[in-house]
């Protein structure tokens, strides 16, 4: 098979490959290929970068509906980040290994028609993808494991900026190699901690600083079912833990907001009433042992008390609450509110079979997209946004409490 060129008018073959090669496994029964070769409104790709605009490149894609990836593609390939342009998909799984297993045709078919109606190039390998025409941005969204060898990868690949899926690497020490490589590149790297920038986090902040005494509590639901089974591959599947995986966003609001540190935690206390701690096993047979659900309460030293509660099995929505210093609550904001929750509905109905926390977040992933993209052009601040150095202090924190909690509730 030959290399696919890339469609660049003011770019020579052999400047521009990405390689094609990654599509054999396409090639069975999809021409979308061959209708962009022949097809020469393709000379120039409908959604090359433009000037104002970062190139971004998605590393990690995931199936469709299911993976985090695929709805940050979409959600640039629709559009609604003026500032980021999606031109290159990197999926090294559903282009190679997994092409024809689960997900694999269903990716195939979700490639061929991206690629015929926006022009995006994908491919296996960030090693191949041309020199940066704009501004680059990477966006990566891979495994938790992959995370430290695919930052290295991007770096090289000449991006200007990255935005890290959380936790953005299995440990504390494997992270703070990544911030430390970032920053030895001159690269700047932000995290995809969307509940930074999140419309209830900024409205329960705002609302408990008018209350004397006030005491605020993060929740957080996912809508698993509570089967030994659905919880046992949940388990697998985050084999990282609760407090690294569903809870972090929780935890990076903890460290960006209310001083919340491994060296300034004077005490954390968990709810021994709602918290739950199971030992299960996944679909491999192999046993995991995790929270299903757990609420605790930190006291830090410098005089702040913040709460979160987590349930795999809760449901849908996050939501915050404030109570007074007699523990009366006096403020409750979800997410989504009343104002979001037509949005909601409309995606739903245009993606039926998606994950439903992809609706009820989708705003903020929005927004931490545009921000970055276009602080990767102009140098604006990416205000809210999560930096790589609040991430390492968030896998501190998860890493400390994790042992700490399992040990309270044993």
């Amino acid at each position: 098979q030959q290399p696919f060129i890339d469609h660049f008018s003011s770019h020579s073959p052999t400047d521009t490959m990405f390689s094609r090669a990654a599509f054999t496994n396409l090639s069975r029964g999809i021409t979308a290929r061959n209708a962009i070769t022949k097809n020469t409104k393709w000379a120039q790709r409908a959604f090359a970068a433009e000037a104002g605009q970062s190139e971004v490149v998605l590393v990690g894609c995931g199936a469709p509906n299911r993976g985090m990836g695929w709805y940050h593609a979409v959600q640039m390939l629709e559009g609604r980040c003026p500032s980021a342009s999606l031109d290159y998909i990197v999926e090294p799984w559903f282009l190679g290994g997994g092409a024809e297993g689960p997900g694999g045709p269903e990716f195939a078919e979700w490639a061929k028609d991206s690629t015929a109606k926006y022009g995006t190039t994908f491919g296996t390998s960030v090693a191949e993808l041309p020199a940066p025409k704009q501004p680059r941005c990477a966006l990566i969204s891979g495994r938790t494991a992959d995370n430290p060898r695919l930052v290295t990868e991007c770096i090289a690949a000449g991006c200007k900026t990255i935005i890290l899926e959380k936790p953005g690497a299995p440990t504390v020490a494997e992270l703070q190699g990544v911030m430390d490589e970032a920053a030895a590149a001159g690269v700047e790297v932000l995290m995809g901690y969307n509940k930074n920038v999140c419309k209830y986090v900024r409205k329960t902040r705002e609302f408990a600083e008018t209350v004397d005494g006030s005491h605020v509590t993060f929740v957080s639901n996912n809508a698993y079912e509570n089967t030994p089974e659905s919880l046992g591959e949940c388990f697998e599947r985050n084999a990282e833990g609760m407090l690294k995986n569903m809870a972090i966003h929780e935890l990076a609001l903890l460290v960006s907001f209310y001083d919340v540190s491994v060296d300034n935690i004077e005490s954390v206390t968990a709810d021994k009433e709602f918290s739950s701690m199971q030992t299960l096993p996944g679909p491999s047979g192999k046993e995991f042992t995790d929270f299903d659900k757990i609420k605790f309460t930190i006291k830090t030293k410098t005089g702040k008390e913040v709460s979160v509660a987590a349930d795999r099995c809760g449901g849908t929505d996050s939501y915050a609450t404030v109570t007074d210093a007699s523990g009366e609550e006096v403020f409750r904001y979800w997410m989504p509110d009343e104002d979001d929750k037509k949005s909601v509905e409309e995606l739903q109905a245009k993606y039926p079979t998606a994950m439903p926390y992809f609706f009820t977040q989708d705003p903020d992933y929005v927004t931490v997209k545009e921000r970055v993209s276009k602080h990767t052009v102009t140098g604006e601040e990416a205000e809210g946004v999560a930096t790589i150095g609040v991430a390492v202090e968030t896998l501190r924190v998860a890493e400390y409490l994790t042992p700490t909690l399992m040990e309270q509730l044993k």
